[in-house]
């Protein structure tokens, strides 16, 4: 019984997602084939206010793939970009993207979606606008030319210029540089080959968990968590923060607890911590950015995150709005929703069992490569 009511709630969410994340996931391939890496690095190389507020942005709706985020951070770092932009992007890249918005959008509805969006953007540019007021990235003297020989100088000037990757590791393979032709092939390609093959078992495991959660949460914790909001979002803050789950996979779990009784401010906590950082991130913020940035960042996430939780209680409160209601899950599905929850479980299954069928590349699983 518990394992058909197991089923039964997976299918449900799986329904409910699949449509959103595969018409997401075909307009991500077309962004990605359109906007050249180029553009980020022009409008995200100063050190200003202005700069945290494109790459927040940018951040937003950017078609980057989860492995991808932390190389192109990279990249934009070593350009120039002060730690503020790099670190607003690192956040709001992760939290939100194209798929994740129109899925939180088949699930939650445009309240949710919205509050969302916009919350991600605040809590990126405070943490970014906060690394550079208090951890200014120190000023680099440029040397002086004037005391280097002609000769040198000439060589300098006429030695053709090495191009920078715009990738730092080979879970980024897209170079992006110089103009290129729209292909619909690549764009395709991208979008259910690279990104969704990067998401594929954080989904897969995001969704199993949002059934197991519905089913399986003893009703005394639920009303535990119920009873105390704070206990609630602490223990939210505890699992999401050194959990590695993208935006997207996020979703079917945060729906999971909702269903189960716990508040949506508990579970905006996590749907905005968890994406936003995890143990790998945390390490690699505090090696490219420091200690001080890397408790920003932390504290930033968190505090933002509890913060905007209480906000979205509240508005359900005055507002008198049953928050599980708004929650998408149709009794019985339509022949689009169907067929789409069957491609994707097709595409999600065929990523799993990938590895076992074909030779590891040098990027480990390979679907971080196009």
């Amino acid at each position: 019984m518990e394992i058909t009511l197991f089923f039964e709630a997976l299918w449900q969410l799986s329904i409910a997602m699949a449509s959103y994340i595969l018409f997401g996931l075909l307009f991500a391939g077309i962004l990605h084939e359109l906007v050249p890496a180029s553009i980020v690095t022009k409008h995200l190389g100063k050190d200003n206010i202005s700069s945290v507020v494109k790459s927040t942005v940018f951040g937003i709706p950017l078609p980057v793939c989860s492995c991808g985020v932390i190389p192109l951070a990279t990249s934009i770092k070593k350009s120039g970009a002060s730690k503020g932009a790099t670190l607003s992007f690192l956040i709001s890249t992760p939290i939100t993207g194209v798929d994740s918005i129109m899925a939180t959008y088949g699930i939650f509805g445009w309240i949710f979606t919205i509050y969302r969006a916009v919350t991600s953007m605040i809590i990126a540019m405070v943490a970014g606008i906060l690394t550079n007021i208090f951890d200014k990235d120190a000023e680099i003297k440029k040397p002086s030319f004037s005391a280097v020989a002609p000769q040198a100088t000439s060589f300098t000037m006429n030695a053709p210029a090495k191009e920078e990757s715009c990738c730092s590791t080979d879970s980024c393979c897209d170079s992006g540089s110089g103009s290129k032709k729209f292909s619909f092939i690549a764009a395709m390609k991208y979008a259910f080959d690279t990104l969704l093959g990067d998401i594929a078992k954080p989904l897969f495991w995001g969704l199993l968990l949002g059934a197991l959660i519905t089913v399986a949460i003893p009703e005394n914790l639920s009303e535990v968590l119920k009873d105390s909001n704070w206990l609630s979002y602490l223990i939210v803050i505890a699992i999401a923060v050194p959990m590695y789950v993208c935006a997207t996979a996020s979703l079917p779990i945060a729906a999971g607890l909702m269903l189960s009784g716990v508040s949506a401010g508990a579970a905006f906590v996590f749907l905005s911590a968890g994406p936003a950082t995890n143990t790998v991130t945390i390490g690699v913020v505090k090696k490219m950015l420091g200690t001080r940035s890397l408790a920003i960042y932390l504290g930033s996430i968190i505090m933002g995150s509890i913060l905007f939780g209480l906000g979205l209680d509240y508005i359900f409160d005055i507002t008198s709005i049953d928050p599980a209601s708004l929650i998408h899950l149709h009794e019985e599905a339509g022949l689009i929703d169907t067929i789409s929850a069957i491609i994707l479980w097709g595409f999600l299954l065929w990523f799993i069992t990938k590895p076992y069928f074909t030779k590891k590349s040098d990027c480990n699983s390979g679907s971080c490569c196009s």
